[in-house]
């Protein structure tokens, strides 16, 4: 019985280490356009890796972002990196290799093309 007591606990321990939120979850502000807007958008797990959906659209009429995936099966790396996913560029509706990483608590998402191309945002926590 000792055995199995021991046995739960560290399945336990191990579930709640599995599940532990990466840093990279939660909701995110966009750099703003030209004209002041920006969106809100909800980063969290897609399998094993993480998604993005568009939340929210500030300062803008155009609303029409709202409910649609802009990062898609980002792969999570170590040290704060992310690669592999890809990223829908809302102002020219393409969709592009991405990558991020963090730079202090700035998230830096970038969309490339050719892997060397690149253009980016640095995306600042909401909650």
């Amino acid at each position: 019985m000792k055995q199995l007591m021991i046995i739960l606990a560290v399945l336990a321990v191990s579930a709640t280490t599995a599940m532990a939120a990466d840093r990279a979850e939660g909701l995110w502000m966009s750099a703003p356009n030209d004209k002041g807007a920006y969106i809100h958008v909800e980063i969290s797990p897609c399998g094993d890796r993480l998604c993005g959906v568009i939340v929210d659209v500030i300062n803008s009429d155009n609303r029409s972002s709202v409910g649609k995936d802009i990062i898609l099966d980002m792969k999570i790396g170590s040290n704060g990196k992310y690669s592999g996913g890809t990223i829908w560029a809302p102002d020219t509706d393409k969709t592009y290799k991405s990558k991020m990483s963090f730079k202090g608590e700035t998230l830096v998402v970038k969309g490339c093309v050719g892997g060397f191309i690149c253009r980016g945002q640095n995306w600042t926590r909401v909650k």
